[in-house]
């Protein structure tokens, strides 16, 4: 019998607290319980496989591709759930772009736009210098997606041309 998304979700959700997760259980049938973003979710087993895990709903969670790569592959279930709660965000959406900022504070040394008057720009100018360089910018092959420090870059180099134009309209 095929395993579904709510079989491994109505296991997990009265047996586990969604407290520290990346989604609620009201979602989590259609968003990775880490990362919270809406995916096509795979059944990831707590216990791998090659371990002697089982492919029942008690030994599996719900996580995007991305996350799945990331996961623990160790044979004490105990694992799993601390990585999903302490790698997690609290938002649907955002833990990729906070390791994008992570990256940039290891990379430049400071957050993005930090001592910038970010309320001086206008949204949509910000906006739009994000596009241009984006379009600049490739994602490495068979990813499918902008890696963290790919969108640090970006940031960095959106954060020059604003700083640039500033000292210009000073001149």
């Amino acid at each position: 019998m095929a395993i579904e998304n709510r079989d491994v979700v109505d296991y997990w959700s009265a047996r586990e607290d969604e407290c520290g997760l990346g989604v609620d259980w009201a979602d989590a049938d259609k968003r990775c319980w880490r990362c919270g973003c809406e995916a096509e979710l795979e059944l990831c087993h707590i216990v791998p496989d090659s371990r002697g895990g089982l492919r029942e709903p008690s030994n599996l969670v719900l996580l995007c591709n991305r996350c799945h790569r990331e996961a623990p592959n160790v044979s004490d279930p105990r694992y799993m759930w601390v990585w999903l709660r302490a790698t997690c965000e609290p938002f649907y959406d955002t833990l990729w772009f906070m390791r994008a900022m992570d990256q940039y504070v290891a990379m430049f040394g400071k957050a993005p736009f930090e001592g910038m008057d970010e309320a001086a720009i206008p949204a949509d100018e910000i906006k739009s210098l994000f596009r241009q360089v984006l379009r600049e910018t490739v994602v490495h092959f068979g990813e499918g997606h902008l890696n963290p420090v790919t969108v640090a870059c970006v940031m960095h180099q959106v954060e020059q041309i604003l700083q640039a134009k500033a000292t210009s309209d000073v001149d």
